[in-house]
């Protein structure tokens, strides 16, 4: 006999803003909500969390004290229809730390770590969703096969609302903007 694993009702409906608001942090983890819609996440690997702590850590000491850097918590996107994403660093307003939810004028910079099964999402769903949110930097961080992380660095172009092509970087990540930051992300 086999059991059959039935979706909760919710999963079926979208869900708004309010409803969404009054879930407790352990019914929003490990989902995103798009377009209304719960998507389920899969757990990360160590590789990809300690990728993301990495570049965080480093992120949070070059900012300064009026931003913080820190990992998987909602960016608001939209309300209707709602979209909260969970980038996997996000560098926002320090002032801002204790407001609920945080919203793209609150962000300056999220970074994706592309893992198996969030190749599409990170490279061409998202980047457009932060750019129409208005996120002005966006990192995506590929895990090569050669053990040493790709680095593709993008800046919002506000006319058009969509990422430019910054620099690419293979392990060490050495960039001026949003702040001057080095990272070598080749010995972890």
């Amino acid at each position: 006999m086999t059991a059959e694993m039935v979706a909760p009702a919710w999963m079926h409906t979208q869900i708004s803003a309010e409803q969404y608001d009054s879930w407790s942090e352990e019914q929003c983890a490990g989902i995103e909500i798009v377009d209304g819609m719960v998507v389920v996440s899969p757990s990360a690997s160590k590789r990809h969390n300690r990728l993301a702590r990495i570049l965080a850590n480093a992120l949070d000491a070059a900012a300064g004290p009026d931003w913080n850097a820190d990992t998987d918590f909602d960016v608001r996107l939209q309300d209707v229809p709602l979209t909260n994403r969970r980038p996997d660093v996000i560098v926002y307003r320090a002032e801002t730390i204790d407001l609920t939810p945080t919203r793209p004028e609150h962000v300056l910079l999220v970074v994706e770590v592309v893992s198996p099964g969030s190749e599409t999402t990170d490279r061409i769903v998202k980047v457009d969703q932060y750019a129409k949110a208005g996120i002005p930097f966006y990192w995506r961080v590929e895990q090569a096969a050669t053990g040493i992380p790709i680095v593709y660095t993008y800046v919002l172009d506000p006319a058009t609302r969509a990422y430019r092509d910054t620099e690419v970087f293979t392990g060490a990540v050495k960039v001026t903007a949003p702040f001057p930051v080095t990272v070598d992300l080749g010995a972890q």
